[in-house]
C-alpha cells in the first residue's frame, strides 16, 4: 500500500478530475481518504462530508478553488502533511506561504499526471 493522500474537493461526478485522481491513487494502490460536500463512495473509498482528524497523511491533493480553500487551511496544516499538491485551477499563493512557514512541502501539478509519469512518489 502506497503513502497515504487526502483528496480534497472529491467529487461522486465521474467527469471530474477530483473523481478521477481518487480511481488512479486507488489503481496505483494508494491509501486514500476523501473530503467532498456530498458523502458517498469512489471505488471503495468513502467521501467524507465532514472534517475528519486523518492520522499519517503524506499528501493533500487539493480539488478546491483559492476561495474556497481559506476555510480548511488551518485544518490541513493541522495534519501535518509532507506535502500539498496544488491542481490547475487550485494555485493559491496566500496558503502556499503559510504552507513554507511550517516546512510543508507544496507544488503546483497535477495529481493523475504525476501518478501516470510515475513522479507521484517523489
Amino acid at each position: 500500500m502506497g503513502l497515504k493522500t487526502l483528496v480534497i474537493g472529491a467529487s461522486l461526478n465521474e467527469d471530474r478530475y477530483s473523481n478521477m485522481a481518487v480511481r488512479l491513487l486507488t489503481d496505483y494502490q494508494h491509501e486514500v481518504v476523501a473530503f467532498g460536500l456530498k458523502s458517498g463512495a469512489i471505488s471503495g473509498v468513502s467521501i467524507d462530508s465532514e472534517l475528519k482528524n486523518y492520522e499519517n497523511i503524506d499528501t493533500v491533493s487539493m480539488y478546491l478553488n483559492p476561495t474556497r480553500q481559506k476555510e480548511f487551511y488551518n485544518y490541513i496544516i493541522s495534519l501535518k502533511p509532507r506535502r500539498v499538491i496544488f491542481n490547475p485551477g487550485t494555485e493559491n499563493n496566500e496558503f502556499q506561504q503559510l504552507l513554507f512557514k511550517e516546512g510543508i512541502q507544496f507544488e503546483e501539478a497535477c495529481t493523475l499526471v504525476l501518478l501516470r509519469t510515475n513522479q507521484f512518489d517523489n
